[in-house]
C-alpha cells in the first residue's frame, strides 16, 4: 500500500535526478504515452504523461506514488492504474501544478491521497 502519493516507493527503482522524459508509460491494462515532464521534488514528485492520440492529446498528471516500477534499460515507467482511472483523471493543467495545493489536494484525491 502506499503510504505518500507524492513520493516513490523505495521498490519502484527510481534514482533522483534520472530524466524519465520520453519514457514510455504502461498502466496495469496497456500502454498510455509517454512522459512530457516530472519532478522529483520532495512531497511533489509526479510524471506528467502525454496520452497523445489515445485520448486526444490529453495530459494527465501522476503523482509518484502511482509508480509501480521504472525501467531505465527499455525506458519504462509502470502505473499502477488502469487506462479507465487514468482516462477519468483530472487533466494537467500547466498552470496550477507548481504551487497550488487545490489542485494537489484535487489529484491527489483523485488517485485515493494518501493511498492508492
Amino acid at each position: 500500500m502506499v503510504s505518500d502519493i507524492w513520493g516513490y516507493q523505495p521498490t519502484t527503482g527510481h534514482t533522483a535526478g534520472t530524466d524519465l522524459t520520453g519514457y514510455k508509460v504502461e498502466a496495469t491494462d496497456g500502454s498510455i504515452g509517454k512522459v512530457d515532464k516530472h519532478s522529483d521534488e520532495v512531497g511533489s514528485a509526479h510524471i506528467v504523461v502525454d496520452t497523445g492520440v489515445w485520448i486526444f492529446g490529453k495530459h494527465v498528471l501522476l503523482p509518484a506514488g502511482t509508480v509501480k516500477s521504472i525501467d531505465p534499460q527499455e525506458k519504462k515507467i509502470h502505473v499502477a492504474l488502469t487506462k479507465d482511472q487514468i482516462k477519468d483523471s483530472p487533466e494537467f493543467d500547466k498552470d496550477k501544478h507548481t504551487g497550488d495545493a487545490g489542485y494537489h489536494q484535487q489529484v491527489g484525491d483523485y488517485y485515493g491521497n494518501p493511498r492508492i
